[in-house]
């Protein structure tokens, strides 16, 4: 009586949710065809919420027995079919292979698989939610969704029919579907698989880790000694291909115990779900307050945040020009598995390597993805064989797909070899990388390559004092021209920003950074400033994850002086010989810089005063590569005196509406319209 009750309910719920219409369709599909079939696979939507406020005994049923609760659904659409003629050729209800698919699963801890607890529960076959970070896949391979056995005994009446049928099920190998030791329950003789009746299916196999995981590739260690593990996931049929390196998902499936030449623990998925992570609801009262107060200024905000950002590392108002492109950086990132179109790649030109890697890697553990690429392992994906023996290749991601959204921190230049930087280069000028699959390699008639886009910005910095750097020298004859000679120049133009960090200039006090690394070497955790004390950590990743899900669009004014300061640039940078200089995305780094310091600033509205900002930074930049032009900008243009108090951010504020109007006479000679362009320019 519980089987009928269950069984009425489930055919209540199919009626209900529209199930019962898509059944039909699917019929009506099957029996339109002119192939013939030995197994009719249905996929059913199941929102447990509904289901279990229907009926709350099949609500447990679908919960936690899976495959007994697939079979109630099997009869019910086995009669379906039977009564309402849907299907001529179905003989048996063994034919119909039911898959359940579950929109979500109760928010309880019981229902959560966390891949950092242990031991892992593979044996109750039961629907788990787990969440994670894709880090590898597979290529695209086949199984066995179902197969028709018959008797090999001609004799016996079960040589024909449709009565010996074997579909996959959660955990279940592909041995476990198809094999030749199946014996009749008739007369006993082995039973022979109707080849021409066997249904194939897509499998793809993914490996996902915990998104804790990636404090690994931060540099968190408290002296604490941790490891992690990657968790088996194989998608079938509808859930192929849905799964994409770099982007973290919430799973639905059955976990289950995989046994190759190591025992290992795997989830049978049924449902994915993308992850979008909820956006902050504001920044702390003491930025708000300093955000208040500096409401009469542009520039006041941003340049307070860079004098006071990382004073853990460094005292504040030193090396506030790289601080300030940290920042920008960092609040062009995302957290939502969306493509990131406005990446801003930082290259540091600088003696003090010690303190910049610091200083970086402080940086980057302010976002959910900002990795710092360890030297043992690749940047970009590699190939490898598949540890579960299915013939597919598995596509490790490497440090740029995995900081997807973010950034990705490769240390010193200096220290990759010839061939990744050339890779290097080619993934910053096009932003994707490619995949070259050898079929012979990998046992596969032919050869295939697979494209992913890199979403991510590349932070990276070169040691001025090197050895080798020293023999190479050499002289320059450009004014403002960095000598980059130990870097292909191709790589070093590929970068939307060069950075000169000098710290025995005038803008990088040494004493200071003296002083400051003697108390911290006594001192670790003390707060050597007041504003270490009032703008902590936190409070710098709430305003970071605040402004960089800001929506901002630029003012008509901007919009002219940007495309205008780049025209005039890209004009007096252009020569008969080699042609222009700047790249076909400078422009895209232009307003990327722009939309930055606008989010940094809070403010939903590109105004012209974001784009000086840019600009400076960028012809800064250009003249490091270049040299210097006729629009001549000083090295420390963006931060031209030391920010004690008010009166030198006055100074300042006075020092950039010159250079404004600088900005604005040089597009006005050397900009669009002018008689300096000809017709087709």
């Amino acid at each position: 009586m519980s089987n009928l009750k269950m069984k009425e309910a489930a055919l209540i719920y199919l009626d209900r949710s529209g199930g019962l219409q898509k059944f039909i369709d699917d019929c009506k599909f099957y029996n339109d065809s002119k192939q013939s079939y030995a197994v009719y696979r249905f996929s059913i939507l199941i929102n447990p919420s509904d289901i279990v406020e229907l009926d709350a005994e099949l609500g447990n049923y679908i919960l936690h027995q899976p495959l007994k609760a697939a079979q109630v659904f099997q009869s019910v659409c086995f009669i379906a079919v039977k009564t309402l003629s849907l299907i001529g050729q179905l003989q048996t209800e063994a034919q119909i292979n039911i898959v359940l698919k579950l929109t979500h699963l109760p928010p309880l801890r019981s229902y959560s698989l966390d891949l950092c607890e242990f031991p892992l529960d593979y044996s109750s076959q039961r629907f788990y939610m787990m969440q994670g970070i894709v880090i590898a896949m597979t290529t695209v391979t086949k199984y066995t969704q179902g197969a028709r056995f018959l008797c090999s005994d001609e004799a016996c009446p079960l040589s024909k029919g449709f009565e010996y049928i074997r579909v996959h099920v959660p955990g279940a190998t592909e041995s476990a579907t198809v094999r030749n030791d199946f014996l009749c329950n008739l007369c006993s003789s082995s039973l022979q698989e109707d080849r021409k009746f066997r249904v194939l299916g897509d499998k793809q196999i993914v490996e996902i880790i915990t998104a804790k995981a990636l404090h690994a590739f931060q540099g968190y260690s408290n002296n604490q000694p941790f490891r992690f593990q990657s968790l088996t996931i194989f998608l079938r049929d509808e859930s192929v291909s849905k799964m994409n390196i770099g982007n973290e998902y919430k799973i639905i499936g059955i976990p289950t115990c995989v046994r190759t030449s190591q025992t290992a623990v795997c989830i049978e998925a049924n449902s994915i779900i993308s992850c979008n992570p909820e956006v902050p609801s504001g920044i702390s009262d003491n930025f708000r307050y300093l955000l208040s107060l500096t409401s009469s200024s542009c520039w006041k905000f941003t340049a307070i945040l860079a004098n006071i950002f990382a004073s853990q590392i460094v005292p504040p108002g030193t090396y506030n020009l790289l601080k300030l492109c940290l920042l920008m950086s960092l609040v062009q990132t995302s957290d939502r598995n969306k493509e990131l179109k406005d990446c801003l790649d930082i290259l540091i030109m600088t003696s003090d390597t010690l303190l910049v890697d610091r200083l970086l890697n402080f940086s980057i553990k302010l976002v959910p993805r900002g990795i710092r690429h360890p030297v043992s392992t690749e940047i970009f994906p590699t190939l490898s064989r598949n540890k579960y023996g299915t013939g597919a290749v598995s596509i490790q991601a490497g440090s740029a797909l995995l900081a997807k959204g973010g950034i990705c921190f490769i240390g010193d230049l200096a220290s990759h070899k010839k061939d990744k930087l050339e890779q290097l280069q080619s993934v910053v000028e096009s932003r994707s990388i490619t995949v070259y699959i050898p079929g012979k390699k990998f046992g596969d008639d032919i050869n295939q390559q697979m494209t992913f886009p890199v979403q991510c910005s590349f932070w990276s910095f070169v040691d001025m004092d090197s050895s080798s750097r020293r023999n190479m020298q050499k002289t320059n004859t450009l004014i403002g021209r960095m000598d980059c000679s130990l870097i292909p120049a191709n790589l070093v133009e590929a970068f939307g920003l060069l950075i000169n960090c000098n710290e025995s200039s005038s803008c990088y006090p040494l004493i200071s950074t003296v002083q400051h690394t003697l108390k911290k070497a006594i001192d670790p955790e003390e707060l050597v400033y007041v504003a270490s004390k009032k703008f902590t950590t936190e409070d710098f990743e709430k305003l970071l994850a605040f402004a960089k899900n800001l929506n901002v669009e630029f003012s008509l004014e901007a919009e002219r002086m940007i495309h205008g300061y780049y025209l005039a640039s890209r004009r007096i940078r252009t020569d008969s010989i080699s042609g222009s200089k700047l790249s076909a995305s400078a422009l895209k780094y232009l307003v990327s810089l722009a939309e930055a310091h606008a989010r940094l600033n809070l403010r939903n509205k590109v105004l012209k005063e974001d784009v000086l900002i840019a600009a400076l930074l960028f012809e800064t930049s250009l003249t490091l590569k270049y040299g210097a032009t006729v629009f001549c900008v000083a090295p420390n243009a963006v931060f031209p005196f030391e920010l004690y108090n008010e009166e030198y951010l006055e100074q300042r504020d006075i020092y950039l509406n010159q250079c404004q109007q600088q900005l604005q006479q040089f597009i006005a000679t050397y900009g669009p319209g002018t008689a300096i362009f000809t017709s087709d320019e």
